[in-house]
């Protein structure tokens, strides 16, 4: 291996679904086309990865504080437990910072991109958009339905059942106990990820007392639970042991291949099923492994997903490629087999 880093670049495909629910569809602007183009942070993507280790998630403090004066709860900033002992706080960083408390934080050892469109002209948002409905008029008399009088900005009392009714039918009028939700978005398309995971760092919880990532008490907890002293291009530090490392290296790899986003299929579920992936110790190689590339030779701009054998990567390409990308030849063990590089390349590095 070259360099202490490993790179993955995905390409999967997106068929008609959501990345977000609570504000709508995530986007941002094509500065090409001038087009919306929807995308899964990479934020929201290494969320999934954590979740698919199956491992439990270490324990974290939410705060609140209440206003005797206004009688308010107001919520104040989660404390993590900065505890690298927990995969999730190992593999994905943490942070604890306030008034009269030392401050610690590790960076995550895994960077992750966006997952975006692979071409502005091979996927984005959907048009037209959708109006969508939170219905509830099959069970009717399992619901509530509450009515003010108002006027102008101000709200009046509740109506009482009788008032409703007089109402109701004085003026041929329906309540149902349906939402609508209007100029919904949907993302479809080819959409491509790229992740880098930092080896030297991957297992190694530095001592630095500087920039801190452990407090005294867990730095003596990792040592008594058998963490060995050792060091890094940026200085002391403790490394995870080994038959821990055996437990993690497997399951972070298959998460790095098979994470699914899970926290927004209310509305609808897309397996965004893995078309290619490229791995390799080069950042630059998977740039181009896989590509879109636009075309010239038509009347209307276009483009071609592209896997390109010719970079210095490993590739694993699935059935579904045929489907995607003219001339791909893919096979049903590919995600096993970039499993088994990714174990590959993460075992064989030197940790002690």
């Amino acid at each position: 291996m070259h360099t202490p880093f490993i790179y993955l670049r995905g390409l999967r495909h997106v068929s008609h679904t959501v990345f977000a629910v609570n504000d709508g569809q995530k986007f941002y602007y094509d500065p090409q086309t001038g087009k919306r183009m929807a995308y899964s942070s990479g934020q929201q993507i290494k969320r999934a990865v954590l979740e698919g280790l199956n491992m439990p998630f270490a324990a974290i403090t939410f705060n609140w504080e209440i206003d005797k004066k206004e009688n308010k709860a107001n919520q104040k900033e989660p404390h993590s437990p900065c505890d690298p002992t927990f995969a999730d706080q190992l593999l994905g960083g943490y942070m604890k910072a306030g008034a009269n408390i030392m401050a610690v934080k590790r960076r995550s050892p895994l960077s992750i991109s966006p997952m975006r469109p692979l071409h502005p002209l091979l996927g984005g948002i959907a048009n037209p958009t959708e109006n969508i409905s939170f219905d509830r008029t099959a069970h009717t008399g399992n619901h509530k339905v509450k009515v003010h009088w108002t006027s102008g900005k101000e709200r009046g009392p509740e109506l009482s059942e009788e008032e409703l009714k007089e109402w109701l039918t004085s003026n041929t009028r329906t309540l149902p106990n349906r939402a609508f939700i209007q100029d919904q978005t949907r993302a479809s398309g080819l959409f491509v990820y790229d992740m880098a995971i930092d080896l030297r760092t991957l297992f190694c919880v530095s001592t630095n007392k500087f920039e801190p990532e452990l407090y005294p008490e867990m730095e003596a907890k990792l040592r008594e639970e058998g963490w060995k002293e050792g060091k890094n291009i940026f200085g002391n530090c403790l490394i995870c042991p080994k038959d821990r490392r055996k437990e993690i290296i497997p399951a972070l790899a298959k998460a790095l291949i098979n994470w699914r986003i899970t926290t927004n299929q209310s509305r609808t579920f897309d397996p965004m099923g893995i078309i290619a992936i490229a791995i390799s110790d080069n950042a630059n190689q998977i740039t181009y492994a896989i590509r879109g590339d636009l075309r010239v030779d038509t009347e209307r701009p276009q483009a071609m997903p592209v896997i390109d054998l010719s970079a210095k990567a490993d590739f694993f390409v699935t059935p579904t490629a045929k489907s995607y990308v003219p001339g791909a030849v893919g096979s049903a063990d590919a995600l096993e087999k970039a499993e088994e590089q990714l174990m590959k390349m993460m075992s064989a590095y030197k940790y002690d």
